[in-house]
């Protein structure tokens, strides 16, 4: 079962330089991070698609899937890197090059045999592959089955398992049609650098080269040590003391005070003086923050502290911007003028449709106020994200476009990858149309249950295949990936009013079949930097794709229907993890920008209509950044301020809190920055190693507590298990307003 010799040009060869010409110079990476860490040399005789790479790979992939989707429906979601699957498959991997029989087999005609020879990188790598499948489909946004889920559990749609799987599937596989076709621009070039790669780079390098006895633990062991330690220190936080998660002594040292509780609380409020002593907490949101350069982390930083230290407090109390002070300062909930909550049930025909006559009758639709600055910053972001690229990178992608044509100069990296044969583009377009075809015959097989039609589908497409680049481009010299949902829920809401699940779903193939194209890109730089055969990735990445996203929903399927009231906040016990966070917030944006829609929220008449001038700010706040770059091109530094990194800092809030944010933000610079610079052996050492142990630590533990104790209802109750100590944090501060449990100003 290796074929990699079919995958090898001149293989008769293999030490000879394959210029292509004389023309062509070799260049060393120019980027130093990737200089530093990625091998420059290759061994193309390497088995690579092995028996053992299918077992493991799989294996890998269905682990990482269950446990991503696991943790998605919790209060504090966790992703868990492949990370994990790159150190514990190794072990794995040698006792297999050590036990598997070397005979080998003929099948009609097929030589193969189970073992090849000691255990390598490049399968090593190849089963890392499979695993990123698991993060992709599963990880931090839970991309497909968060629709789904909003279709289940808050609309209470008759969803078949069939239309669902198409939804999953389709989204991915576009994605992936997309990556292929952007490969020249977005995995070739040196200067597209995939940061996240280099933490599996490096590793990759620490297991398979031969390590110096030094003092301390080897890697092996410092991540076996840190993973029992992670294990089971998440029992405290995870069940017996779950408080750990958001310590918030402001509350405690003001027990009555509204405004003390809405400033300090972890859950509610803008966390001041709150911390954690939860990895979960920590990574919940932004995934690991060991792997985040300290530059990108810095721009989130100053945006991050700009948007929650001063926009908000200043809209809160001193201006009341949009009546705020008649609302929560935090919440994912949606209300009415007189501060209630807002049923949706209340304007929601059987058609799952807008009842206009009850929609005029029972009041107008308002956020809180943390809530409206939130979706303001969003349309500054997707404004400024296609702006700066314009200005900082436009110069470079027409260079690289006319490049396509012809090859000049390659680096090092392009110059080894160029012995392999390639996978065809027409392979990628194939998985694209078949993918396009099989979701637009869904808006008519099932047309009464998605609402969107079938040039709606085609357009979703349209625009995720737009976005690739611009946003591929943030993406792979920054680790970070700004999102542009919001255009695509305003434009479907203003098209097509009065329909959530066509804006649920509209977003799912506009955003998220765009997201897996840059997952998928991602792992070609990865492949790239290690020298995989192309079309090895190509089976690879597709057979994964079909894997995962039939796994993903099939776990989601399973935990809809047999965890009792989940997603359901006022019917589960008030200290359950099953709270579904991010869901809820996507059926917030559903009922806002589809069910009730930006004709009545926005423009024209909207409370909310001056928000869209945020556009225009968002287009031209890099254009003086761009300006200082160009006058002082000495000063390197200028070329660090990123708007839309200094906008992300404000992203995904909520369903992130403020505190979820803060600890990412001081854990990634106390390990990237003064980790890095004082103690920069520890950090090259065991950095990474320590990133994933935290991750796997806690997620065994986690899904350990569920099947062990919390699914057997043997719940703790006491003063620690109660997740906030700050009840008075939801409470609003406008004189006259009465909600309940909450003091009357």
């Amino acid at each position: 079962m290796n074929i990699n010799n079919e995958e090898t040009q001149d293989q008769e060869k293999p030490n000879k330089d394959h210029r292509g010409g004389d023309q062509e110079q070799e260049e060393k990476c120019a980027v130093e991070e990737v200089a530093l860490v990625v091998p420059e040399t290759d061994d193309p005789l390497l088995p690579v698609m092995t028996f053992r790479v299918w077992v493991l790979g799989l294996t890998s992939c269905v682990v990482l899937i269950f446990l991503n989707t696991f943790f998605m429906f919790r209060t504090q979601p966790l992703t868990i890197s492949s990370i994990l699957m790159q150190i514990t498959t190794l072990p794995i991997g040698k006792f297999m090059a050590r036990t598997l029989p070397a005979k080998r087999y003929q099948v009609f005609g097929y030589s193969f045999t189970l073992n090849p020879g000691p255990f390598n990188v490049k399968e090593h790598v190849l089963i890392t592959i499979f695993a990123n499948c698991g993060v992709a489909t599963g990880g931090v946004d839970a991309y497909s089955i968060g629709p789904i889920t909003v279709m289940k559990t808050y609309y209470k749609q008759n969803l078949s398992f069939l239309c669902a799987l198409i939804i999953v599937l389709t989204t991915q596989l576009a994605g992936y049609g997309w990556a292929g076709m952007f490969r020249k621009y977005l995995v070739d070039p040196a200067e597209m650098w995939w940061p996240a790669n280099l933490a599996q780079v490096s590793l990759f390098r620490a297991l398979h080269d031969r390590e110096h006895k030094t003092k301390g633990l080897t890697r092996m062991q410092f991540f076996l040590a840190a993973l029992a330690v992670s294990f089971a220190y998440y029992l405290l936080p995870g069940y017996l003391f779950p408080v750990l998660t958001f310590f918030s002594w402001v509350c405690w040292a003001w027990p009555r005070s509204v405004t003390a509780q809405q400033i300090g609380s972890g859950y509610h409020g803008l966390g001041i003086g709150a911390f954690t002593l939860d990895w979960a907490g920590i990574s919940a949101y932004r995934g690991s923050p060991l792997v985040t350069p300290w530059q990108t982390i810095a721009n989130v930083a100053v945006g991050f502290i700009l948007f929650i230290y001063v926009v908000v407090p200043l809209c809160y109390w001193k201006y009341n911007l949009f009546y705020a002070r008649r609302f929560p300062i935090f919440s994912n909930e949606l209300f009415k003028f007189d501060g209630q909550k807002y049923s949706v049930t209340e304007i929601l025909t059987p058609q799952y449709d807008l009842d206009v006559t009850a929609y005029e009758s029972y009041g107008k639709l308002y956020l809180n106020p943390m809530f409206t600055i939130a979706m303001g910053s969003a349309f500054a972001r997707v404004a400024a994200t296609f702006s700066h690229v314009a200005l900082f990178h436009g110069r470079d992608i027409i260079r690289r476009s006319k490049a396509t044509v012809k090859d000049v100069k390659l680096d090092i990296h392009t110059k080894l990858m160029r012995r392999y044969k390639q996978a065809p583009q027409l392979w990628f377009h194939i998985v694209s149309v078949a993918s396009i075809a099989l979701a637009v015959m869904m808006c008519f097989v099932w047309k009464d249950i998605v609402q969107l039609p079938w040039w709606l589908m085609i357009l979703a497409f349209l625009m995720s295949w737009l976005a690739v680049l611009p946003i591929g481009i943030i993406q792979a010299t920054t680790n970070l990936q700004p999102g542009y949902e919001v255009v695509e829920q305003f434009l479907i809401g203003y098209i097509l009013p009065g329909k959530p699940i066509a804006n649920l779903l509209f977003k799912v193939y506009g955003r998220f079949s765009f997201a897996h194209a840059l997952f998928f890109l991602s792992d070609l730089k990865l492949g790239h930097y290690m020298k995989i055969p192309p079309r090895c990735m190509f089976t690879a990445q597709l057979v994964a794709s079909l894997v995962s996203g039939t796994v993903n929903l099939a776990v989601a399927w399973w935990m809809i229907g047999s965890i009792e009231n989940i997603c359901d906040v006022e019917g589960l016990h008030r200290d359950s993890p099953w709270t579904c966070p991010k869901f809820k917030v996507a059926f917030d944006y559903s009922v806002i920008w589809g069910l009730i829609g930006p004709r009545r929220l926005f423009i024209p008449d909207g409370l909310y209509r001056n928000l869209v001038w945020l556009f225009l700010v968002g287009a031209l706040l890099p254009l003086p950044i761009w300006v200082l770059s160009k006058i002082f091109p000495e000063k390197k530094w200028i070329r660090h301020i990123n708007i839309p990194l200094l906008s992300f800092g404000f992203a995904g809030i909520p369903p992130a809190s403020p505190t979820n944010i803060a600890s990412w933000i001081i854990t990634g610079m106390f390990f990237n920055y003064f980790m890095l610079r004082y103690r920069k052996r520890w950090w090259q050492k065991y950095n990474y190693v320590l990133s994933a142990a935290l991750d796997a630590g806690t997620a065994f533990m986690g899904v350990f507590l569920y099947f062990a104790l919390q699914n057997q209802k043997t719940d703790l109750k006491w003063w620690g298990t109660q997740i906030d100590h700050c009840p008075l944090a939801t409470c609003p501060t406008e004189p006259g307003v009465v909600v309940k449990g909450c003091p009357v100003f």
